[in-house]
């Protein structure tokens, strides 16, 4: 991670799973970590509606001048980033892998803005919606405001953190042509 601020919030995401691979939503109390709350968001793991907020920090919504609450989350991402983050997604939710991704979108200037983005799950209780928590933050000398606007965000790089994956690696499984099967392995 090189943004200060999501290395700060995955320690104490880290500090409070205590050796779990995730810990409960209710673990974390937002008045430990009020100073970073700004940049923060819950999702919901519901694929069907594309992963919407479920609660979205004033800084996070001001990078793209609205309020994100049950907005998609996929949604903001372009076409050909949008399968690679809900893969990615669906790696952080089931396999409980905090996952730290490089991230460019198009301010309305029309110049890239360079952010950080970080997902963290939660752990999974029955008769409890999946959720996971993350982090978006920008990079460069630039002041929020002056991203307002954001849109188009792109995937430039991303890693798994913090642990050991459990199980298989979740495969998307193309069919080419008649005999060949191709599968690309997400990392």
């Amino acid at each position: 991670m090189k943004h200060p601020a999501s290395r700060e919030f995955f320690g104490y995401w880290d500090e409070k799973r205590a050796g779990d691979a995730a810990p409960e939503r209710s673990d974390l109390a937002p008045e430990e970590i009020r100073h970073l709350l700004g940049d923060t968001f819950v999702l919901s793991y519901d694929a069907a509606t594309a992963f919407p907020f479920r609660v979205a920090g004033t800084r996070v919504c001001a990078l793209f001048g609205r309020d994100l609450k049950s907005q998609s989350f996929s949604g903001l991402f372009n076409d050909d980033s949008r399968q690679d983050i809900e893969d990615i997604i669906a790696i952080v939710a089931e396999e409980t892998l905090a996952t730290v991704a490089g991230v460019t979108a198009r301010a309305a200037d029309g110049s890239l803005a360079h952010l950080e983005l970080l997902l963290l799950p939660f752990s999974a209780r029955s008769h409890t919606p999946v959720s996971i928590t993350g982090m978006l933050v920008p990079f460069g000398p630039r002041e929020v405001q002056a991203y307002s606007a954001l849109k188009d965000l792109t995937l430039t790089s991303w890693r798994h953190v913090g642990q050991e994956r459990r199980g298989p690696r979740t495969l998307r499984k193309w069919s080419v042509v008649r005999g060949l099967t191709v599968y690309e392995g997400l990392r």
